[in-house]
C-alpha cells in the first residue's frame, strides 16, 4: 500500500439484527472507526431503526443506511460484527446476511467480530482452520465449525479479528483501525 492509501477514509459496514445488539459493542468501535478517520456504516436485515441493548435492558436506537440485501462488499474496507446473544442468532438466520458474512471473508478484506458475534462466522461456514475467540460459550460451536478457540483478549488471524467481551473492546478496536491502516 502506498501512504496515500492507507489515510484514505473508506466505509466500514456494521452488520446488525434488528435488535438484541450489545449497544456498547456497536458504538465503541464505531467510535474507533470514525476517530480513525473512516465511516462507519449501519447495514441491517431491515430499513428503519435497530434497537440496541445494554445486557438484557433496551438500551438506544440507531438508523440503518443500507439493507444487507442491497449492500455490495466493494463498497466496503471492513466489515464489523457486534455481539449480544439475540443480534447474531438473528443474523445467522438471514440468508442475505449469511452471504454477505461469507463473501466478506472470502475477500480477504477486515472481518472483526465480538462477543457471540462468530455464531454468524459459523453459519458462514467461514472457520475451518482459523483460530479466533468468542464468548464462551461459543467455543463448542466454533471447534465444531473447525475452528480453534483460545480464550485471549484479541485473537487475529489473517483477515479474522475477534475478541471476548465488551471488556476486549479497546484491544478489540485498536486491532480494526489497526488492520484498516489508521
Amino acid at each position: 500500500m502506498t501512504d496515500t492509501e492507507t489515510t484514505t477514509p473508506r466505509k466500514v459496514a456494521f452488520l446488525v439484527a434488528t435488535e438484541g445488539i450489545e449497544q456498547v459493542e456497536l458504538t465503541e468501535p464505531w467510535k474507533a472507526v470514525e476517530q480513525a478517520g473512516h465511516t462507519p456504516v449501519l447495514v441491517s436485515t431491515e430499513s428503519g431503526e435497530v434497537q440496541a441493548f445494554n445486557h438484557l435492558d433496551k438500551a438506544d436506537t440507531f438508523d440503518v443506511d443500507v439493507v444487507v440485501a442491497d449492500a455490495e462488499v466493494g463498497d466496503y474496507a471492513a466489515l464489523v460484527l457486534p455481539g449480544g446473544v439475540a443480534n447474531p442468532d438473528a443474523l445467522r438466520t438471514d440468508e442475505d446476511a449469511v452471504a454477505f458474512v461469507r463473501t466478506f471473508v472470502e475477500s480477504g478484506k477486515p472481518v472483526a467480530a465480538i462477543c457471540h458475534a462468530p455464531w454468524t462466522l459459523v453459519e458462514a461456514d467461514v472457520l475451518r482452520g482459523r483460530t479466533l475467540t468468542s464468548w464462551p460459550s461459543l467455543q463448542t460451536d466454533l471447534r465444531n465449525a473447525g475452528a480453534t478457540w483460545e480464550d485471549r483478549e484479541v485473537v487475529v488471524d489473517d483477515n479474522l479479528i475477534t475478541s471476548r467481551n465488551p471488556d476486549d473492546i479497546p484491544a478489540f478496536s485498536k486491532a480494526l483501525t489497526d488492520a484498516l491502516g489508521a
